[in-house]
């Protein structure tokens, strides 16, 4: 039994005209290809998972659509059908109708490929990995008040790098002189209570 959505439906039927086609056409091969893919709206556009993986998904804009299967290993097995996807986001490029796609044989043949790679070990898409914090120079007056307040100083040198930038930058963008003694006498308080800059804002 096919493992539908109604949103799916809803978003079809408010696509424009010519996406719609190419949208229900994709939506069942998915299925035939893929009977156990169940149906789900991801970043406001219909997606499919299997095996408690993104398998697939599709979306539909002005002027095209497109179509995207989610594991890494798929590029490898798309070879030509997967160079237009510079065209736009998603394995196919730029889909403005039917015969825009690959035969119905080759979908097939990718959506099984990319169900057995859901089913293996192997690693879907790797999160994309984000350079750390580069640390910010302590100011001369933040760093003279921490080394007379041993409770703050080792709040401070305890925190990640991001939570000492917060520190430095709300102290070192104060505009007036007054306004960045009593900041920095601020966050020599809340240090010394082992808070962050943010505290007021985090959850408990």
């Amino acid at each position: 039994m096919k493992k539908t959505d109604p949103r799916v439906d809803a978003y079809i039927a408010k696509s424009a005209d010519f996406a719609k086609p190419v949208l229900r056409h994709l939506r069942r091969l998915v299925h035939e290809g893929c009977p156990g893919a169940e149906e789900t709206m991801k970043w406001s556009h219909p997606a499919f998972l299997y095996g408690g993986k993104i398998l697939c998904g599709l979306a539909a804009f002005k002027a095209h659509c497109t179509f995207g299967f989610w594991h890494v290993g798929m590029e490898a097995v798309l070879g030509s059908d997967g160079e237009k996807s510079g065209e736009a986001m998603g394995s196919l490029g730029r889909i403005t109708g039917l015969d825009d796609l690959p035969a119905d044989r080759a979908m097939l043949r990718y959506i099984r490929r990319a169900a057995e790679l859901n089913e293996s070990d192997a690693p879907g898409r790797p999160r994309p990995t984000t350079k750390p914090a580069k640390a910010r120079p302590v100011p001369a007056d933040l760093a003279a008040a921490l080394k007379k307040n041993r409770k703050a100083a080792a709040t401070f040198e305890g925190f990640s790098t991001s939570h000492r930038n917060e520190y430095v930058e709300w102290i070192t963008e104060a505009k007036r002189d007054q306004t960045r003694a009593k900041r920095l006498a601020t966050a020599l308080a809340w240090l010394a209570e082992g808070k962050p800059r943010n505290w007021k804002y985090e959850r408990c």
